[in-house]
């Protein structure tokens, strides 16, 4: 994918209303929550579940789900290793864009890669990024297959598909790991939250 190059005649402008400004207008800080993990792990669920709570505690929150941004933003995108890529870094920049807006953003992707995960950190400042570790076996995520995708991924009508074609790096040191397997869906949103108002401080005192 070609990208702009020769950005010498391309400025930076610097809004007189800061993330700060917004985020003392909302009350809380403003940060990125990326949930990584397989299909089928329960990522789309927590965020969700995750999401609501945080709105009906007053929380400034939306969320990007790794499929509807592909009905969008990504449509034009494969599933070739280079478009991964590609996903990942749109997602993350558009989650930059939430948190200089002072809002709580959440994105739900499987980002089966250390080294693209790693490069979406590097778009935020220090604990604005939480990286969420939604771990489940994919024996569990394969007995679950809600869409249907292990199915066809074993007939062969789905190609690349991570854990049975394509291998998915466990994160190597996520701020948060929750074992979707073991912990219900409410007490894995209680982890998250309790890290978030304890660990970050999400809203201002």
């Amino acid at each position: 994918m070609e990208r702009v190059r020769n950005i010498s005649n391309i400025f930076w402008h610097q809004s007189t209303v800061t993330k700060k400004d917004r985020q003392k207008m909302n009350g809380h800080k403003s940060l990125m929550i990326w949930l990584t993990g397989l299909s089928g792990s329960g990522k789309s669920t927590v965020a969700n579940t995750l999401q609501n709570q945080l709105y009906n505690e007053g929380v400034h929150v939306y969320l990007l789900d790794g499929d509807n941004l592909r009905h969008g933003i990504n449509n034009n995108l494969s599933f070739s290793e280079e478009d991964r890529k590609e996903n990942i870094r749109r997602t993350a920049e558009i989650g930059k864009l939430f948190v200089d807006s002072g809002i709580v953003v959440l994105a739900a992707l499987i980002s089966p890669f250390e080294e693209d995960r790693n490069q979406a950190r590097k778009l935020f400042d220090p604990n604005e990024f939480v990286e969420v570790y939604v771990k489940c076996p994919i024996q569990v995520c394969e007995t679950r297959d809600p869409k249907g995708l292990y199915k066809r991924a074993r007939k062969g009508e789905i190609q690349q598909f991570t854990g049975i074609h394509v291998p998915y790096e466990e994160p190597k040191d996520p701020e948060i790991t929750i074992n979707t397997n073991k912990l219900s869906i409410d007490e894995c949103v209680g982890e998250i939250k309790s890290y978030l108002y304890n660990k970050i401080r999400l809203k201002n005192q």
